[in-house]
């Protein structure tokens, strides 16, 4: 073989063993993208992803506690709300009979339905009721309504199912989307499955 045919040859050689590093590396890189957009259009958002867990203080499940066996209706005024990082945000309710610790929804949501629930609000809340391992009384809401004007918010759909969590995983998968809070879902007093009126 001459040098300039061998030459050429060698040019050859070198160009495969770089074109395939490059296809190599362009795979690899491609792949990783695929990988990471389906992963991304599969799982939802991590602040969606909330994990049923059991609150320390009082042994209660939450956000999986709800118990339709036990729902019932409470009136009274609004006490000591709590705004947890995380976990639900909480407040007292104080009837004429009891005082309920109120286990809503996370903070993101409660903010998204715009609740303005200040101390000595009288409030109407449906949901399930329970006795934490502290002694106290619970109930996981279900709707509240800020009274007299009725402001009516849904925190769980008929089935007791977290109506964030469905917000979450709607169309987007974001705050805002399809089956949001701020969208409306439905009208009428005491009835369930809807979101701020």
């Amino acid at each position: 073989m001459s040098a300039p045919r061998m030459g050429l040859a060698m040019v050859r050689l070198l160009k495969d063993n770089l074109n395939r590093k490059i296809y190599r590396a362009v795979s690899a890189a491609l792949l990783s993208l695929s990988i990471s957009a389906f992963i991304g259009a599969v799982a939802p958002p991590v602040w969606a992803q909330e994990k049923d867990t059991v609150l320390p203080e009082s042994g209660i499940h939450y956000p999986g506690g709800f118990d339709a066996n036990t729902l019932g209706e409470v009136r009274g005024k609004a006490s000591d709300p709590v705004f947890p990082a995380t976990g639900p945000v909480q407040f007292r309710l104080i009837s004429e009979r009891e005082t309920y610790v109120v286990l809503a929804s996370p903070k993101w949501y409660w903010k998204d339905l715009g609740v303005d629930l200040s101390a000595g609000k009288e409030v109407w809340v449906r949901g399930s009721k329970s006795l934490g391992k502290d002694g106290n009384l619970y109930i996981i809401a279900q709707e509240l309504q800020i009274l007299p004007h009725g402001e009516s918010l849904a925190f769980r759909g008929e089935d007791g199912y977290p109506i964030w969590k469905r917000a979450a995983a709607g169309a987007g998968g974001g705050r805002g989307s399809a089956g949001s809070p701020q969208r409306g879902m439905g009208s009428g007093f005491g009835g369930m499955g809807r979101g701020k009126r």
